[in-house]
C-alpha cells in the first residue's frame, strides 16, 4: 500500500512568516494582496496539520506561540530552498522582476514604508548576510543590503556601491542581571564574528545560552532574560536596552553594504538603491538609547 504524504502549500508558509515580520494577520493580507480571512483560513488549516496554535494575539496584532516560532524557523528554510530553486531558471524572478537580497535584520525596516504597489516587480529573498552575499555572487540576486563579515569573498569589491557605518551595542532585556563570577551568557548566531571574538581577546569567560539563524527567535531569547546579545545601535528595538555594564568590553562598528550587480543602471535599480540609501542615512544612531 503507496503510504500518503503530507505536504503544505508554499502559499501558506509565505503568510507565516508575513505575519511574523510584520505583527499581524491584518498587515500581512495587505502585503499579500489577500483578504484578512484567507489569511486567517491558511493559518488554520497550517495549525491542524501541526497540531498546535501559531500565533497569540497581541494588544498590537499578533505574536508567534512558541510552536510558531519552531515553525517560523522552518518555514524560512522552506521559503529559501523553493526561492533558489526558482532562481536557478529565472522561473520566479522573470525578465521585469528584481531581485533583492535583504539580511533578514535589515527586512522588517524595508517593508514598514513600502506600499504594494512599491513591491509588486520586487522578488526579496531574506537570509543571514553569508547567504545574501553569496547570492549576489552567483548571479542569483540583482541588489542586496547586508552586513559585512571578515570571511566575505573577495569577489564582493566591486559590487559595493554604498557602505553605511554603525556602531554594534550590547543589548538585553530590562530584567536581565548577571550572577557576580558567572560566565557571560549571550545570545548569537550560528555562525557569529561580533561578539565571541570581542570577548576572546579581551579574555573574558563567556557562555552561548542560545544560538539561531531566525532574528525573531534571537529577539525572543533576549527579551526572556537569558542572554546578552549584540545589534547594530539604529536597531535597537523598544522591548530591548542598550546594556552598559562595567564587565562589557566596547564591541567593534560594523558596515551596511549596498551592492548591485554589474551592468544594471535601470531606473528600477536606481529608485531601490534610492530607497535602501535613504532608509539607513535616515536611521542614524538613536539619540537616547533606553536605559534601565
Amino acid at each position: 500500500m503507496q503510504r500518503r504524504h503530507l505536504n503544505i502549500p508554499i502559499e501558506i508558509v509565505r503568510t507565516v512568516i508575513a505575519i511574523t515580520e510584520f505583527g499581524s494577520l491584518t498587515k500581512a493580507a495587505e502585503i499579500l494582496g489577500m483578504s484578512q480571512p484567507a489569511v486567517s483560513s491558511q493559518i488554520k488549516r497550517l495549525e491542524q496539520l501541526v497540531g498546535g496554535s501559531l500565533f497569540t494575539k497581541t494588544p498590537t496584532g499578533s505574536s508567534p506561540t512558541d510552536l510558531g516560532r519552531l515553525v517560523v524557523t522552518q518555514a524560512r528554510k522552506m521559503i529559501e530552498a523553493n526561492d533558489q530553486v526558482l532562481a536557478l531558471g529565472g522561473t520566479d524572478s522573470g525578465p521585469d522582476r528584481l531581485r533583492l537580497g535583504l539580511s533578514s535584520l535589515l527586512v522588517r525596516d524595508y517593508l514598514q514604508n513600502r506600499s504594494l504597489r512599491d513591491l509588486a516587480d520586487v522578488h526579496i529573498h531574506s537570509g543571514n548576510s553569508a547567504e545574501i552575499s553569496a547570492a549576489l555572487i552567483e548571479g542569483h540576486t540583482d541588489v542586496a543590503c547586508f552586513y559585512q563579515r571578515t570571511d566575505m569573498d573577495f569577489e564582493l569589491g566591486p559590487l559595493i556601491v554604498d557602505e553605511f557605518e554603525d556602531q554594534l551595542i550590547w543589548v538585553r532585556s530590562k530584567s536581565f542581571v548577571l550572577s557576580p563570577g558567572a560566565p557571560i551568557p549571550i545570545v548569537t548566531w550560528t555562525t557569529d564574528d561580533w561578539m565571541i571574538s570581542t570577548l576572546t581577546r579581551k579574555g573574558l569567560s563567556y557562555r552561548i545560552a542560545f544560538s539561531g539563524q531566525d532574528s525573531d527567535a534571537k529577539k525572543a531569547a533576549v527579551e526572556a532574560g537569558i542572554g546578552l546579545s549584540a545589534l547594530p545601535r539604529r536597531l535597537l528595538p523598544p522591548s530591548l536596552i542598550h546594556a552598559r555594564e562595567y564587565y562589557l568590553p566596547e564591541l567593534p562598528s560594523i558596515k551596511t553594504l549596498l551592492c548591485i550587480r554589474p551592468g544594471l543602471k535601470s531606473q528600477r535599480v536606481m529608485e531601490i538603491r534610492s530607497q535602501l540609501a535613504a532608509l539607513f542615512l535616515s536611521h542614524g544612531a538613536k539619540e537616547s538609547d533606553k536605559v534601565a
